[in-house]
């Protein structure tokens, strides 16, 4: 981080102790892209999100949950965007918390250095060039706890391990590594989560309602209801790869995104697939009704300089009308948003791709149209990586009128991977990327 934002950090430190949680942001300037030939999406706007102390922000929700928060401000809020009502206004999600990963005797640890941060919803506003925070509402469980963001079931979960990586850190079945959110018309809010995956509906105010899990998770011991209503394949899903994407349609049903492919029948199936899956969910009904298969494009095409068919991922999907979204597959440095109808004709819930024992499985499928499965047909709407001025590692998509888009990055709480992560004093260095909302015009309207 600059010299600057390093003083802006020092000014905000000795402010925000006392400070009422919607003053608690700040100023960066950014300036849009210039010069951009007619006919091609370009940036509008380009607001960023100051410098909040972690630890003020999340005591201020609940008192006393974060005792240190290692130098660590506010951020991961680009986890998703969904327009508020309001012109500039937003609601956004934060992810589990800080989290890196650091090798120890040759093998990776999750580390999780502010284990007490609990995952939030942010009320945000787009003002000028600054993203200032309206209100956060705090994801709790049925008796007013902390969810926490800390992985749920030991063997099946990434084990979690303090900010060095050296002691151990407990698990938690109630913890969420939530990543796409959308409001009901009553006030509640859809969340879609990582671990489980799982699909989370909380109230108004952030309490968990209901979590909805695959069949055969059988997590225990949680402080709010879990029903196993979604199908047991998901089971296979890559860790840190669960559910991105969350969207509704106008009828209500929501829509869910697996990130990327499952780990079906294992691991290496997964890594080498670009076959993905979307689910639909009925409020109504609670139950899932249609999944459809969905085609990454080779590796090379959504980012010319990744090789790795593995990092392709889906992070959001947006509806823009009738069963149409727009599902914005990507790698942390380029990002190309697709136009999709979801067909009834395309669903292939309850079939032999949602039987674990079939072979080849979906994922292993090098032509999956070939073989007779309905891949959902798809068109480019806007290649990102090609617009100057969008940063990387996009995670939210917003609609906010019928030829602009907001976008946001997970700026991962400034945490980088690996032991330099924090000085010797255990504090934080920072990665200098900062959260921003990017607005980008298309060309014609969607």
């Amino acid at each position: 981080m600059s010299p600057h934002a390093t003083g802006r950090r020092r000014v905000h430190r000795s402010v925000a102790a006392g400070a009422p949680l919607a003053v608690l942001a700040a100023l960066v300037v950014a300036s849009p892209a210039a010069g951009v030939p007619a006919g091609e999406a370009r940036v509008v706007r380009t607001a960023t999100l100051g410098d909040i102390p972690l630890g003020a922000f999340s005591n201020a929700l609940l008192p006393g949950t974060v005792g240190d928060d290692r130098g660590v401000d506010l951020g991961g809020i680009g986890s998703d965007i969904y327009p508020a009502g309001r012109q500039g206004e937003f609601w956004t999600l934060t992810d589990r918390g800080p989290n890196g990963q650091i090798k120890v005797d040759g093998a990776k640890r999750r580390t999780f250095p502010v284990p007490g941060f609990d995952p939030a919803i942010v009320k945000i506003r787009v003002s000028g060039d600054s993203v200032k925070v309206l209100d956060a509402i705090p994801i709790t469980t049925a008796s007013g706890k902390p969810v926490t963001g800390l992985p749920n079931q030991e063997g099946r979960d990434e084990a979690p391990y303090s900010y060095d990586a050296r002691t151990p850190v407990s698990y938690n079945p109630n913890g969420l590594d939530t990543e796409g959110i959308m409001r009901a018309a009553d006030g509640s809010f859809w969340l879609v989560d990582e671990y489980g995956p799982s699909l989370i509906h909380v109230s108004a105010r952030g309490k968990v309602l209901t979590r909805y899990v695959p069949e055969g998770l059988n997590l225990t011991g949680t402080d709010y209801p879990v029903v196993e209503a979604l199908p047991s394949v998901l089971l296979h899903r890559k860790i840190n790869r669960g559910f991105e994407g969350l969207a509704q349609l106008p009828g209500g049903d929501l829509v869910l995104a697996v990130q990327s492919p499952l780990s079906l029948p294992d691991t290496d199936s997964g890594e080498a697939s670009r076959t993905t899956r979307l689910l639909r969910f009925s409020p109504k009904k609670k139950a899932v009704t249609a999944e459809y298969a969905y085609r990454f494009d080779p590796v090379d095409v959504v980012d010319p300089s990744e090789d790795d068919t593995s990092e392709l991922k889906i992070s959001s999907v947006v509806a823009v009308g009738g069963n149409r979204l727009l599902v914005e597959e990507r790698t942390d440095k380029a990002a190309r948003l697709q136009l999709v109808r979801l067909d009834r004709d395309a669903n292939i819930l309850g079939g032999r791709w949602d039987d674990d024992t079939t072979s080849p499985s979906l994922e292993q499928l090098d032509d999956p149209a070939a073989s007779g499965v309905p891949v959902l047909a798809k068109r480019l709407v806007v290649d990102l990586g090609t617009v100057a001025g969008v940063p990387g590692k996009i995670e939210g998509v917003a609609r906010v009128d019928h030829d602009t888009l907001a976008v946001i990055n997970d700026n991962d709480f400034g945490m980088t991977d690996g032991a330099g992560a924090f000085d010797t004093q255990g504090r934080l260095v920072d990665s200098g990327v900062e959260t921003t909302v990017t607005y980008v015009r298309l060309p014609y309207g969607i």
